[in-house]
């Protein structure tokens, strides 16, 4: 699955909906405290308002839809956050099961992340620092972009620790 930032005009149906927001209702949480809430953004002006609240949030404003994360960190704990990152990837590959494009976003520093969660309706102890656009993915526009392509090898990222001599 990768990242889509580019995407068509065709509408997001309520159904490819319902089973994307389905998976993150089921995502697993620590002491199943589900410290989220999903606020589906359709509106272009409020989509449009987010896509400024991040470095590389861009594709919010083009996505026929978007699903912000609201968390909230006093009811979930240290884990949280970690939480709230299961959740977004579950959104994530339901919305590639459904033949949609998806891509995260963050809002920092944190006063972006409050604008964030104001406009999608969420108060305090609810913060937004995610939201993940979604719809039918487009070619990206030719060029270059400022994002790195390729993955690290496998012998960058793995170190193993072991009692056994094999």
């Amino acid at each position: 699955m990768r990242a889509s930032r580019w995407f068509t005009a065709h509408p997001v149906t309520d159904d490819e909906l319902r089973q994307v927001l389905e998976a993150g209702r089921w995502t697993g949480s620590a002491r199943n405290r589900q410290p989220w809430r999903f606020v589906v953004v359709r509106s272009r002006a409020v989509r449009r308002e987010l896509s400024d609240l991040g470095s590389y949030a861009g594709h919010l404003a083009t996505a026929p839809v978007v699903v912000a994360l609201g968390v909230d960190e006093d009811a979930g704990g240290e884990d949280a956050q970690f939480d709230a990152g299961r959740a977004a990837q579950n959104l994530m590959l339901a919305a590639h099961l459904q033949g949609l494009g998806s891509c995260p976003a963050s809002f920092f520093p944190a006063v972006n992340a409050d604008r964030a969660g104001r406009l999608c309706g969420l108060e305090h102890p609810w913060r937004v620092r995610t939201a993940i656009s979604m719809g039918r993915p487009a070619p990206a526009p030719a060029g270059r972009s400022a994002i790195p392509a390729g993955r690290l090898p496998l012998a960058e990222l793995v170190t193993e620790i072991s009692d056994s001599p094999y």
